[in-house]
């Protein structure tokens, strides 16, 4: 028995099913989990010894690879100042400066402590500057996991929502009103029925947890119009997209400007954090000049503003980076696509800037229910396969590989060979 397995034994009398968090079980891949030492530039190290190439890069936020010396050569000097105040600080009003002058069309943002929070609280705050209670999620995106937010279609039409877990009841997800994502006419069919009761629209502008599905020509602006129409709020969830599709994050990258965003851990290097932000007349609203009340004793932590300052001030200042990262995605894609050429099989790569993603299925991918077409029998094979080789990607099939400045040629060449094996021995060819 290794050391995983001997943690893993230890953790489930402590944890709920070992972890902190669902994903980690290896549930999906018939797998214990990995428990990890440490990391470096590209590289997770498990409690074995076992190094990995790493395209989880903790679901995002390292762009800039694990513990870089840009993080690390200060943060002593930070920890020894202090690790929390609840009280204001210099270094939270530099980091809210950097993510407002980075983002199209926001003038002010609050930081909290996770995405969950961030999406959450923007709700909130898009029902109180409103009046109104409705809102409207696309099947398939995930927006964290405040009960407004856990759901799911229900049988018959889309526009009404079930409880996607136990302990949500079905008035609390009353209001929650989901669509398909690039299908402007469900949306527009909740507005025409329903449209002055609906405060906003929440998006994620690429839909990454569900694989990665690319938004359609002028689906976002579509938004944006109905938005305008109607007068209700649209919200980028960029809690996934934001600083990695580009220094001005989706907002920029689909000239496409919403009135709400939702940032998460990428603002913090990977240290939890998270951010709302909108136009001024917008947060004016929160809480303590408005009405609309949020807090929280952590929110601006100091360490976590100071990570994600270094984070951001490198980001602006090397926009090389960029088109580094997603240069490397349209390597590996390319590899991926042409081992699924030679080996005759019928599966389908996306690749959005340095998000890259391979679907058990034949295209066009443009939704939840093509998503959902998926046969992800092989998956648990093909993942054993990439993990035996060295190669570490998300213990699940629809999510994305993530692209840090960390990953050479030299590593995206052996990713692809490594994918090409996995997938020759996955489906025995």
């Amino acid at each position: 028995m290794n050391k995983s397995e001997q943690y893993f034994i230890e953790a489930e009398k402590y944890l709920p099913g070992g972890v902190n968090s669902p994903v980690r079980a290896f549930k999906s891949v018939g797998l214990d989990p990995v428990f990890i030492d440490h990391a470096h530039g590209a590289y997770v190290y498990d409690v074995d010894g076992n190094q990995y190439i790493d395209y989880i890069c903790s679901w995002g936020p390292l762009i800039l690879g694990h513990s870089p010396k840009i993080f690390t050569e200060d943060i002593q000097e930070v920890v020894a100042k202090g690790t929390s105040y609840g009280l204001p600080t210099e270094i939270e009003v530099e980091m809210a400066k950097l993510v407002v002058e980075s983002y199209p069309g926001i003038d002010q943002v609050r930081m909290v402590n996770s995405g969950t929070e961030a999406t959450m609280s923007a709700l909130r705050l898009a029902r109180g500057y409103t009046g109104r209670n409705k809102f409207i999620k696309f099947e398939g995106c995930y927006h964290g996991h405040s009960d407004s937010l856990l759901i799911k279609s229900g049988s018959g039409a889309l526009t009404y929502g079930v409880p996607t877990s136990p302990g949500v009841p079905q008035e609390v997800i009353a209001d929650t009103l989901v669509a398909r994502f690039n299908d402007i006419d469900s949306v527009r069919a909740s507005f025409a029925e329903q449209g002055n009761d609906i405060a906003a629209i929440i998006v994620e502008p690429v839909a990454a947890n569900m694989g990665v599905i690319e938004p359609a020509d002028n689906f976002l602006q579509a938004l944006r119009d109905v938005c305008d129409e109607y007068g209700a709020l649209l919200i980028f969830d960029e809690v996934i997209t934001g600083f990695r599709l580009g220094y001005h994050s989706a907002a920029g990258f689909y000239g496409v400007t919403p009135d709400m965003v939702c940032f998460g851990k990428i603002i913090g290097g990977g240290l939890p954090v998270g951010a709302y932000g909108g136009r001024r007349e917008i947060m004016k609203v929160v809480s303590p000049e408005g009405p609309v009340y949020q807090a929280g004793t952590l929110s601006g932590n100091p360490l976590a503003m100071y990570m994600g300052k270094q984070q951001l001030t490198v980001l602006r200042d090397h926009p090389e980076i960029y088109t580094f990262i997603n240069q490397q995605a349209e390597k590996l894609a390319a590899g991926m696509r042409q081992n699924i050429q030679s080996l005759g099989l019928n599966l389908t790569v996306h690749q959005v800037g340095s998000l890259v993603c391979l679907f058990f299925n034949e295209g066009p991918i443009c939704d939840y229910d093509d998503v959902m077409k998926s046969d992800n029998t092989h998956f648990k094979d093909y993942f054993a396969a990439m993990l035996e080789q060295g190669i570490m990607i998300a213990p699940a099939p629809f999510e994305s590989m993530f692209i840090s400045a960390k990953h050479d040629d030299e590593l995206i060449e052996k990713t692809i060979q490594a994918n090409y094996n996995a997938l020759k021995k996955a489906f025995n060819k």
